[in-house]
């Protein structure tokens, strides 16, 4: 599933109201401004009235109207509109009488507050996230949950739920995918075929190079000062030290080096090339 990394909560709550609203929920989202005043009071019935403010601060709070369930708004939002509009709240129901009339108020509220459907935000939405992948290391909820606050404060609407999750994991793909490129382009192919001999296990040997040398001298000694001191000496003649990646993230380059110390050499060794290059790279960096 598309979804699977998310939470059941964030699934749950994924274009719906909360069980309990609270009043700063309905001041931010239901507190009627003078353009929406005006607009739900120009309507012909309280019922529509109070139906067009409803569905306003629904789009508000959720990023989706509810055209097909306009009076499935928890009773307290819609007491707190109908007080604004000196309305009953019991008449919502009747709201329903005409069910064109929903979605002819939903196009209202799209086109006169600026709405956007997906498509037409998706590709800023793409950018945004692609820089917060570039420059942090937030796992899919985190960017999951970043994308659904871009959206509704862009007012841009929310996609199906498969959509988003879909779209969050292939843009966190495809620039972690970008960053290995990038550092590995950078690696002279000396220096990356130094870094794939790292995985190597030598004739006579337990453990490979790599394993040999991220391990640090059990106790201070003056044999484990030499032997500390050679390892440095090894590493730094890698060259690894001399690629440039000062315009990388130092979250990224930590991230990938500490993977490269805790993962061992075969399933370093399985990682794409690319991914591979990257990982060597940050771990062997002096």
């Amino acid at each position: 599933m598309p979804h699977e990394y998310l939470s059941d909560e964030q699934i749950a709550r994924y274009g719906r109201f909360p069980e309990e609203l609270s009043v700063g929920d309905l001041e931010q989202c239901f507190r009627l401004t003078p353009d929406a005043l005006a607009l739900a009071s120009s309507k012909r019935t309280p019922a529509t009235r109070l139906g067009w403010a409803v569905q306003w601060g629904t789009v508000r709070m959720l990023g989706v109207f509810q055209p097909d369930h306009p009076t499935s708004v928890p009773e307290r939002a819609v007491a707190f509109v109908a007080d604004q509009l000196g309305t009953d709240p019991g008449c919502l129901p009747e709201y329903r009488s005409r069910e064109k009339t929903a979605y002819e108020h939903a196009w209202q509220i799209r086109d006169t507050f600026g709405y956007r459907e997906f498509s037409a935000g998706e590709e800023d939405l793409r950018a945004y996230l692609a820089a917060r992948v570039w420059a942090s290391e937030e796992g899919p909820r985190a960017l999951f949950d970043r994308a659904v606050l871009f959206l509704l404060e862009h007012q841009i609407l929310l996609p199906g739920l498969t959509v988003l999750s879909r779209l969050v994991r292939q843009v966190r793909k495809e620039e972690n995918a970008r960053l290995h490129t990038v550092l590995t382009e950078r690696v002279p192919h000396p220096v990356r075929a130094e870094l794939t001999g790292l995985l190597q296990v030598p004739d006579g040997a337990r453990f490979s190079e790599l394993e040999r040398l991220r391990t640090e001298p059990d106790r201070v000694s003056s044999p484990g000062m030499v032997q500390a001191l050679d390892r440095t000496s090894q590493i730094a003649g890698i060259g690894a030290g001399k690629v440039e990646v000062d315009d990388v993230p130092q979250v990224k380059l930590d991230a990938l080096a500490r993977y490269g110390m805790r993962a061992k050499a075969p399933t370093l060794h399985d990682l794409a090339p690319q991914r591979r290059s990257a990982t060597l790279l940050a771990t062997v960096r002096p």
